[in-house]
């Protein structure tokens, strides 16, 4: 099995898991603040991986690097508002009806990728973002 493949299974199991936590964890409290509070844990175990892989050097080379910085800063923003949106979403609806609606984040970035990044779909690929939309609608309708 690939590389590629182990880690996004893992993602995929990983963020799974984001949605039922972050259920059972909002209840009665307010979903803004509970998201900053799971930022902070983030960034604190996200600094902690970096510390025990010896790569703490490499910020000064991120920092220096300002178009890279942009995109990264960017990506933090819509991550930060991703999380925002997906806390207020399972703190008023069903996880099961959330999640299948947060997974047509696959389309739109496919879609985005070929049109910012000029990826090519092959006919196979884009009848599966067909059915992924249709089955997150499914699944958050039915």
């Amino acid at each position: 099995m690939s590389a590629w493949l182990i880690y996004a299974l893992l993602s995929a199991i990983t963020a799974a898991l984001v949605g039922i936590f972050g259920k059972l964890g909002l209840q009665h409290l307010d979903a803004n603040t509970a998201t900053a509070i799971r930022a902070i844990i983030m960034a604190l175990f996200l600094f902690l991986v970096v510390f025990l892989q010896g790569k703490l050097h490499l910020f000064s080379e991120v920092m220096s690097n300002h178009k890279a910085l942009l995109w990264i800063t960017l990506s933090g923003v819509a991550g930060a508002l991703s999380w925002l949106f997906y806390f207020l979403a399972i703190e008023h609806g069903k996880v099961s009806q959330v999640v299948s609606i947060d997974k047509l984040s696959v389309v739109f970035a496919v879609v985005l990728a070929v049109i910012l990044l000029g990826e090519k779909l092959s006919w196979l690929a884009s009848l599966g973002v067909v059915m992924i939309t249709a089955g997150a609608l499914l699944v958050a309708l039915g």
